[in-house]
């Protein structure tokens, strides 16, 4: 069979070797042949490809990024974008093709099944919030990345006495700041999916300071909002209007506005560190590297099943395929088990009158 393979949204830790896995097995064991679309969707729509050789896939198993390089592009909000990716595919006499990405990207594979193209799906966001698998690659890798920065932290937040917001990733689900924060012994953890009271945070470092502990850490995703008065609802806080092709606005900045805030309601002095692309960049983890290995692997054996219009999803330690649309459903957020975890190491809070 000829194969192509593509990556799409932002680049993680393990891409590189889920690309190496597939050609590997689907080399030595199926005969295939394999090309590359470069920068995602946007190579299948432009007709940008280069062959995937064995040569092609020596030596990136620990190398970040991805050798295909990846972009945003979503074929759907252009003028018969869709039915020109299927006119490449066709081109070049692709039998099936392997979609590596978010909820972003599968969502535009799921649409090229609709249409009678054969593609499967690889799980990839750091954000660990694809529903239908239990971890994500890459994931692993930016909690390590995380927790290290929040540990180096503990040191200079110490010496100075100082507050420190730590921004890390995360648009709708919180896992990153949840495990990196538990993991690095941080005093406060606010996620996506719990809008936080910015009186109660405060008081929260207040009572701290009042134990003897004269700084204190905060680790805050980058999408947990600003509670409002309706306590199911909140406020994003973003660096620039507008969306993306798949309608994301550009978070980031909600750091630096809690570290304002906590300063200004505490007379703490209070620092903001934004991890940003830090928590994508570089080798990954040895849990990673296995993970997208399986991945990769599983991937060209449903080609080879015939399972297409489906995901490759790790459920316990067995890999399984799983609609698109399954996978699609839903973000997959952290759940009251895991919230109860941090909320059962931090300290309590407790109300004073002025702030009930």
């Amino acid at each position: 069979m000829k194969v192509g393979v593509l990556t799409g949204g932002g680049d993680c830790p393990g891409l590189n070797a889920v690309i190496r896995a597939a050609v590997r097995k689907g080399s030595f064991h199926y005969d295939d042949e394999f090309v590359g679309f470069l920068e995602g969707w946007r190579g299948v729509m432009e007709d940008h490809i280069v062959p995937l050789n064995l040569d092609a896939v020596a030596g990136i198993l620990p190398r970040g990024g991805t050798i295909l390089r990846t972009s945003r592009t979503n074929p759907a909000k252009q003028p018969d974008g869709l039915d020109t990716c299927i006119a490449t595919l066709k081109r070049h006499n692709i039998d099936a093709l392997i979609a590596i990405g978010g909820d972003d990207t599968l969502s535009v594979a799921r649409k090229l099944h609709e249409k009678g193209t054969k593609v499967v799906g690889v799980p990839k966001t750091i954000d660990n919030d694809l529903a239908g698998t239990d971890y994500t690659f890459g994931f692993d890798t930016a909690v390590n990345i995380a927790t290290e920065a929040i540990d180096r932290l503990h040191t200079t937040a110490e010496a100075h006495n100082r507050v420190i917001v730590v921004e890390v990733m995360g648009r709708d689900a919180g896992w990153i700041a949840l495990h990196s924060g538990v993991a690095g012994g941080a005093d406060v953890i606010l996620l996506p999916e719990q809008p936080f009271d910015i009186e109660k945070v405060s008081e929260t470092i207040r009572q701290r300071h009042g134990r003897g502990r004269y700084f204190s850490i905060v680790v805050i995703a980058e999408g947990a909002k600003f509670a409002t008065a309706d306590p199911r609802q909140g406020e994003l806080v973003t660096q620039a209007k507008g969306k993306d092709e798949f309608g994301h606005v550009r978070l980031g900045g909600i750091g630096n506005a809690l570290a304002n805030e906590i300063e200004k309601k505490t007379g703490y002095e209070t620092r903001a560190v934004v991890l940003g692309h830090i928590q994508r960049g570089g080798s990954p983890s040895a849990f990673d590297r296995m993970l997208a290995t399986r991945y990769g692997l599983k991937a060209i054996d449903m080609v080879h099943q015939g399972e297409f219009g489906s995901m490759a999803a790790l459920r316990g330690n067995s890999l399984i395929a799983i609609p698109l649309a399954e996978a699609l459903s839903k973000n997959r957020t952290v759940t009251p088990e895991m919230i109860a975890v941090a909320e059962g190491i931090l300290a309590p809070i407790e109300t004073p009158e002025h702030v009930k």
